[in-house]
Order: structure tokens, then C-alpha cells, then sequence
């Protein structure tokens, strides 16, 4: 089994991809969030990982709470920044107890971590991870993805303004990210959400990942978010991670 780590927007698929991994001996971080409306299945997320990406991204994205007393908290309890925006090119740097953290969650073999941060935080984390470490990144149409996370988004932090152009904005920065930065380094599999729940990404995960998956976890019922008209920024980053997983629309 090789470690892997699992990139992309938040609302995504995600959760759906990490959780076929989730009974075959990875190690995802530690004790995971349970279920709620949102994944009733689960995130397949671990604090530990989320409070490393989320000290990382704080110098670069400042909470956008109107309430300070919520700026606060969540600067203890990370929260938000899935919901951040960064440049590319945007440098991420580590200091010595945050490496510390991240050396002793990579210390666990094999691991497979997932978090929507990774898409920003990825450069920091790549010196300790150890040779031979896989990158699964997943992604379904940014329409529906945006009103995922505009759902989402104003149910769990509704002290957040959020907007379309907003949500469309973080989805494309996520996968600038990967497409501009990230990819060219090591061993990276692009799959689409339907390409999970039709089963022909199986094989290819599969075959990367050196361990078989959980093919019944994909549950079509939970594919609720509705289609939004998405800018044609957002298109083009979109036909490009097609185009990598070998996916037709």
C-alpha cells in the first residue's frame, strides 16, 4: 500500500473518495469527525491534519467572521479556511513545531490524509513526506460544486458572507494550484465524482495505490447539489481536469 494523499475543493467528492480507503489499513489522521447532515456518511477527516493546514493558511487568510469573539475560537479550533482563497505562487512557510506535527502524522505507514487544504498547503508538507507518496485529486462540475459549498458554507458559518462569485473563486484556486504548481511533481491520478460512482476509477486507484478499495462505499443518493451556471474561468480550469482523467462530459 503506498502513502496518498486526497486533493480538492471541499464539496467535491472528497469524503466519498477517502472513504473507500477507510477499512483497508490506512492510517487517516487519527480519530475522524463523525457523520452530520452534510456527509451523513462521513468526512474521513482527522483534527490533527485539519489544525496543521489551518495554522499554516492562518498568516495568508484571515478569518472573515464579522464577530471577533468567532475570529477568536476559531483560531483554536480549526474551521474555516476550506473556505480561503490564495494566489498561486503563495509561499507556505513552516515553523518548527508545525513540522514537528507534521513529521509525527507522516511517522504513521501507511497514511492517507484528506483535507481540502492540502491544494494550498501541499508544498509545505512535501519534505517530510516520505519518497514514493501518491496524490489522488477528485472533482466534479464547478456548478455544483459552488452550490455545495454555498449550502454548506451558509448552514455552518453563517457569520461568513458568501457569495457565487466567491464560492466559484475558491473552487478555481484550489485547482490552479494543483494543475499550476502541485502536479508536476510525483505521482498524481486525476479522477472525476462520476468516475467513483460509476466504478471505472476503481482500477486506476487501485493500481496506484497498491490496495484494493471499498467499491460498495460510492452511494449515488447522496448526489444532491444542483447545477449553477458556472463563469468561464471556472470552465476552462474544469475541461483541464477532464482532460487528465480521461473524463467526457
Amino acid at each position: 500500500m503506498r502513502n496518498c494523499l486526497i486533493l480538492g475543493c471541499g464539496r467535491s467528492g472528497t469524503s466519498m473518495l477517502a472513504g473507500t480507503l477507510h477499512h483497508t489499513g490506512y492510517y487517516m489522521g487519527g480519530k475522524l469527525y463523525g457523520p452530520r447532515k452534510a456527509n451523513p456518511r462521513g468526512f474521513f477527516e482527522a483534527l490533527p491534519i485539519n489544525a496543521i493546514n489551518e495554522r499554516l493558511l492562518a498568516p495568508h487568510a484571515p478569518s472573515r467572521s464579522r464577530y471577533l469573539f468567532l475570529r477568536i475560537w476559531r483560531a483554536n479550533f480549526p474551521s474555516e479556511r476550506w473556505l480561503a482563497r490564495l494566489p498561486v505562487g503563495t509561499p507556505i512557510s513552516v515553523p518548527g513545531r508545525i513540522a514537528r506535527r507534521i513529521q509525527n502524522q507522516v511517522s504513521h505507514r501507511p497514511f492517507a490524509f484528506k483535507d481540502p487544504r492540502f491544494c494550498y498547503t501541499l508544498p509545505a508538507w512535501r519534505k517530510f513526506l516520505p519518497p514514493g507518496t501518491v496524490y489522488l485529486c477528485i472533482f466534479r462540475e464547478p456548478g455544483r460544486t459552488a452550490s455545495s459549498i454555498l449550502k454548506e458554507g451558509r448552514r455552518q458559518y453563517p457569520d461568513i458572507p458568501l457569495t457565487e462569485a466567491d464560492v466559484f473563486g475558491i473552487w478555481n484556486d484550489m485547482y490552479r494550484h494543483i494543475l499550476d504548481t502541485h502536479r508536476h511533481r510525483g505521482k498524481w491520478l486525476f479522477v472525476h465524482y462520476d468516475q467513483v460512482l460509476d466504478g471505472s476509477a476503481v482500477a486506476p486507484v487501485e493500481a496506484l495505490l497498491d490496495a484494493q478499495i471499498d467499491r460498495d462505499f460510492p452511494d449515488a443518493s447522496l448526489k444532491r447539489a444542483a447545477l449553477i451556471p458556472a463563469p468561464p474561468y471556472t470552465v476552462a480550469t474544469y475541461s483541464e481536469l477532464c482532460r487528465l482523467a480521461g473524463y467526457r462530459n
